[in-house]
């Protein structure tokens, strides 16, 4: 088993819904791992803390164990997904300017971003995973795999609607 961190932010059914009211309800439900946040009315986000045998086994039973507790929710992201340098930096406890430097230094051989614009975004898997393939930088591979599982996010939360 290994300990996941991501975060998995929904749209309650009703949204003029007061999140606070969900708060015993997601903890009933198993989501006691989680700090869950209710800043936005309509809007639900817990950033997790799961122990699991896999990243898709964390956020699987994560995403469950809300639908449970609050069946009208609607999956809106599991985050850490989508990142710009200042995002890559932040998760891999490092200056800014050192991602940017190794971003100018290797443009040419980069992923392509997911979003190409004046700042490109990636999908941190991505990212992660050819930082760690050119020998420029050890990471976590806990971190590695919830950034796969949390860019799948998408297709996994189809496949329990439709499928």
């Amino acid at each position: 088993m290994a300990l996941y961190d991501f975060t998995l932010k929904f749209a309650l059914g009703q949204q003029d819904a007061d999140p606070e009211s969900y708060i015993d309800r997601l903890y009933e439900a198993g989501c006691d791992d989680a700090l869950i946040g209710i800043g936005k009315r309509g809007r639900i986000a817990l950033d997790f803390s799961r122990d699991a045998d896999s990243a898709e086994q964390a956020l699987l039973s994560a995403i469950h164990d809300v639908r449970q507790a609050v069946p009208d929710a609607v999956f809106i992201e599991a985050t850490p997904d989508f990142v710009g340098v200042p995002d890559i930096a932040n998760v891999l406890g490092v200056s800014r300017q050192y991602i940017g430097k190794i971003v100018a230094q290797h443009a040419s051989r980069l992923p392509p971003p997911a979003h190409a614009g004046v700042r490109d975004v990636w999908h941190l898997a991505t990212m992660l995973s050819w930082l760690v393939e050119r020998g420029l930088r050890e990471v976590d591979t806990t971190l590695i795999e919830i950034s796969r599982a949390n860019m799948r996010a998408i297709d996994y939360m189809w496949h329990m609607e439709y499928e």
